[in-house]
């Protein structure tokens, strides 16, 4: 696996970047560093839910929750049946599991139409509360799915409160940004007609933006939920449940970075916290095919570039904010094995989940 730069001279001249003192750097890849692969630790818990797919470190000690552990929410029961899911593990760096989380399905305080069938959606909010998604089946089938919700935990793993309705509908991946007691929550979703048109692609995916405050006595409370992108591609499909917009993470200058799997391209979405209008088209593209083969997690690396895995080939891409793609790393998965991903603390490295092995992995 190569970690030399794949760029024609174009786009090794558009990887040029002002510095924030004003000096002309090169940007070098961020994954360049690292040619190891090194698999943690199971990811399957007591129940046997399998497919793993969201991912986040924890950043800071608090209830049963770990700084620098990593939380993993499972897609599909212990019958691998998509959308039935209902686990939420936490692993050491070293791969020792617990399991922080099991949700009841019948026991939930507020609304999940379906019930609960947990994404790639996860979050680590203040004061340790945990926002997880929920695209539930009745039988790992798309006909079945169901609106769902965002189901939200306190630092024990207790469900304390569940947000629906509204432009919530099939939330399948999620970053979050706090400021203070304040988080702001974006949220992609997939089914807004989806499951009506099948197989045949609906321009129906958005962006949602919901703002929460986060008190010590009190759930989070949600102040407001807008719709910030529209009209990403989606599409059920019998192998990986529905297609559709997935990885989302905030960039530089508050630019939203979403991967566009059905296109196989990075859209951005400017001044994401704050504007006010929805911007439609799938928004602005960053780039679009190349070493992009149908991308699933997102996340920025810490030089700014756009980490991306493949779901169509197992690799992970590095992209510059203008587009230019970096030689990839092959992980050797193949083809559905990669989602999620998150950044190791003190950039060490990439983790990544296996759902081929259902395994947390370190790139490092």
């Amino acid at each position: 696996m190569s970690n030399r730069l794949a760029l024609p001279l174009a786009a090794l001249l558009a990887c040029l970047a002002l510095t924030p003192a004003g000096a002309l750097a090169f940007d070098r890849p961020f994954i360049g560093q690292f040619n190891t692969l090194s698999q943690l630790g199971s990811t399957i818990p007591a129940n046997g839910d399998v497919n793993p797919y969201g991912i986040v470190t924890v950043p800071r000690s608090v209830g049963a929750l770990v700084r620098g552990n990593i939380l993993i929410s499972n897609f599909n029961n212990g019958e691998n049946l998509q959308g039935t899911g209902t686990t939420i593990v936490q692993l050491t760096p070293q791969g020792t599991l617990t399991q922080f989380a099991q949700i009841d399905p019948k026991s939930l305080p507020g609304a999940c139409p379906g019930g609960v069938g947990l994404t790639t959606a996860l979050a680590v909010l203040p004061r340790g509360f945990v926002v997880v998604g929920s695209l539930p089946t009745t039988n790992g089938m798309a006909a079945t799915a169901q609106a769902g919700c965002l189901i939200v935990l306190d630092s024990s793993g207790n469900v304390v409160e569940t947000i629906s309705g509204g432009p919530i509908n099939g939330p399948w991946d999620m970053t979050a940004v706090g400021d203070g007691v304040n988080s702001t929550l974006f949220v992609t979703n997939v089914l807004n007609g989806t499951v009506a048109s099948g197989e045949t692609p609906t321009n129906g995916g958005a962006v949602v933006r919901i703002r929460i405050h986060t008190s010590a006595r009190h759930a989070p409370e949600v102040t407001a939920e807008d719709v910030i992108a529209e009209g990403f591609p989606e599409r059920t499909d019998p192998a990986a449940l529905v297609i559709g917009p997935t990885g989302v993470a905030l960039g530089n200058g508050g630019t939203l970075y979403v991967a566009d799997t059905l296109q196989s391209r990075l859209a951005a979405v400017p001044n994401a916290r704050w504007r006010t209008t929805p911007l439609g088209g799938a928004g602005e593209t960053v780039a679009k095919g190349g070493y992009l083969n149908s991308p699933l997690g997102l996340t920025v690396a810490p030089n700014g570039d756009i980490l991306t895995t493949n779901g169509a080939d197992g690799n992970l891409v590095e992209t510059t904010p203008i587009g230019a793609e970096f030689q990839p790393f092959d992980t050797g998965f193949g083809e559905g094995a990669l989602f999620g991903l998150a950044l190791a603390p003190q950039r060490q490295g990439v983790y990544l989940v296996d759902d081929g092995n259902n395994t947390l992995q370190l790139l490092h």
